[in-house]
This record gives C-alpha cells, sequence and structure tokens, in this order.
C-alpha cells in the first residue's frame, strides 16, 4: 500500500518536475524551502545552512558523462564525486564531468536545481553508498532554494539507481 504525501504550501502552489514525481509515486516526503543566496559559494552548503541539517545528509545532484552516456551520480555535498568509482559502478571506463549546459537541457533543471527525481531524459543513476546511514536524505526538488526530504530506499526505488561508493571526503 502506498504511503501518503506529506502536503506543504510549496505543493499546493503548483510542484516541479520532481515534486509531480513524488507525489504520483505516493512516497512519503517532506518539502523544505529557503531563500537562496546567488553569492553563496555552494549550492549544496548552503542548502545544508539553511535546512539546519548536517551536511553528510544533503546529497548533490550531477551529472557526468561515462563513456559516452550521461549519468547521474548524487553524493553528499559535504564531499566530492570521485569520477573513476562513478565509472566503476556503472560498468564503464572513463568518466568526466558533463557539460553544464548538456547537464541543463537533458535533465530539464538548471545548475544547483538539479533534481535526480523528475528529469526529462531518464538517466542512469547512482546514490553514494553513505545515504543507507540515514533514515532519510535531503536532495534538490527541482530548483534553487527547495530541497525534498526522503527516504534513500525511496530515491534510490524511484530513480532505479545503483547503490555505490562513488563519494569521497
Amino acid at each position: 500500500m502506498a504511503k501518503k504525501p506529506k502536503k506543504t504550501q510549496q505543493q499546493s502552489g503548483g510542484g516541479t518536475p520532481a515534486t509531480v514525481a513524488l507525489s504520483a509515486a505516493g512516497v512519503e516526503y517532506t518539502i523544505h524551502a529557503y531563500d537562496h543566496d546567488p553569492s553563496h559559494p555552494s549550492y549544496g552548503e548552503e542548502a545544508a545552512e539553511a535546512m539546519g541539517v548536517s551536511p553528510d545528509r544533503v546529497f548533490k545532484t550531477l551529472v557526468a558523462d561515462v563513456d559516452g552516456t550521461l549519468t547521474v551520480a548524487v553524493v553528499p555535498v559535504a564531499g566530492q564525486l570521485d569520477l573513476k568509482a562513478l565509472a566503476s559502478a556503472v560498468r564503464g571506463k572513463r568518466a568526466a564531468m558533463a557539460d553544464p549546459a548538456l547537464a541543463e537541457r537533458t535533465t530539464g533543471y538548471v545548475r544547483g536545481g538539479i533534481s535526480p527525481l523528475g528529469q526529462r531524459k531518464k538517466l542512469p543513476t547512482v546514490l553514494d553508498a553513505s545515504a543507507s546511514a540515514h533514515p532519510t536524505i535531503c536532495v534538490s526538488a527541482g530548483r534553487r532554494g527547495l530541497e525534498v526530504e526522503l527516504s534513500p530506499d525511496d530515491l534510490t526505488a524511484l530513480t532505479n539507481a545503483t547503490l555505490a561508493p562513488i563519494g569521497r571526503a
């Protein structure tokens, strides 16, 4: 039986493709909105600070090119993406960060607001294994200043993600 999503004011005023996908799937989630500061040097760290959440529970969504295939990597904002580990997780040989404009066009989101959920084109997704240490994690809800908190299991299921150690401190 599907869980009822938690309703918030942000949802009732129209959602993002990510929140629409979450509601359609019937999973439980919480929206966290904050005032985005364009001068902040890190979108993810800004989100963690604004929400008062540990940076190891806030995950950033990055798009990489693995052997010619765009691939989504979801890693803690407190660390970095290990490109070799990402390539290995999807049985690839070489990974590099994708061109930001291509990532935006392909996902339908802007940089700093790319969500692993509700993307324009479904891409292979890898979630850092550290996510499983937390009952809930936060990822972008599809725009700067908006995060969604959900269980790592639900995120894995909704994105058909592979769980692998792709982050490094």
